[in-house]
């Protein structure tokens, strides 16, 4: 989340083609306004060199070689929410599963591209009419929808257990030794993907789910 509408939108580029990368970069520092980039490289790159100063949404491009159906992908764990530029509706599918926020066509034009980054750093869900499909899938972890325990990261299960409890944002991140932002984070994503908004119906639903003991 921003803290207010002036502040600039933290992006990191995740890009394995260099080339992609480049013109995607140059899009968003070019035409992006309040749009930063504050780092931009492959996965492996940005997952070795976290930033002091954490993104608020993590651009994915997952590149030109689709996932078979019904096949995951490893998304970017970055501290952010990720919206991820996909070639087709099976690679859709794979990013949606790999726990993504959002979703466009690769050579989605920049206004639209620039108005979902802003979006999903706010915490909404952005997809592309066209991959609405993909959206209503089973696979997806959606407000109507129950994914099942493989869809929590073992980091997000540590979460869920510390809500269970009763912490805070930051008694939970002072028990992880992490940062209350990355705490919140954490919490924000676990809410996302049992599909409540609030965290006494998240525990709830756990229970229920057999991931927490009440």
């Amino acid at each position: 989340m921003l803290d207010s509408d002036a502040s600039p939108v933290r992006v990191t580029l995740v890009a394995e083609d260099p080339l992609a990368r480049g013109a995607l970069s140059r899009a968003l520092t070019e035409q992006g306004g309040d749009i930063a980039v504050i780092a931009a490289g492959t996965l492996a790159e940005m997952e070795s060199s976290r930033p002091e100063l954490a993104p608020d949404v993590v651009l994915w491009d997952v590149g030109l070689h689709p996932a078979e159906p019904g096949g995951r992908l490893d998304a970017p764990e970055l501290e952010a929410p990720v919206l991820a530029l996909v070639p087709d509706e099976p690679t859709g599918e794979g990013a949606l599963s790999a726990g993504v926020r959002g979703l466009l066509f690769r050579d989605v034009a920049p206004a639209p591209l620039l108005a979902a980054l802003r979006a999903v750093a706010r915490g909404l869900t952005v997809f592309d009419p066209a991959l609405a499909s993909v959206r209503t899938m089973p696979r997806a972890a959606t407000s109507t929808s129950t994914p099942g325990p493989e869809s929590l990261t073992p980091r997000e299960r540590e979460v869920l257990a510390l809500l269970a409890e009763g912490l805070s944002n930051k008694a939970i991140a002072d028990r992880l030794d992490i940062s209350e932002h990355t705490a919140k984070f954490h919490v924000n994503a676990v809410l996302a993907k049992l599909g409540v908004q609030r965290r006494t119906e998240a525990v709830v639903r756990a229970a229920r789910m057999g991931l927490v003991t009440l």
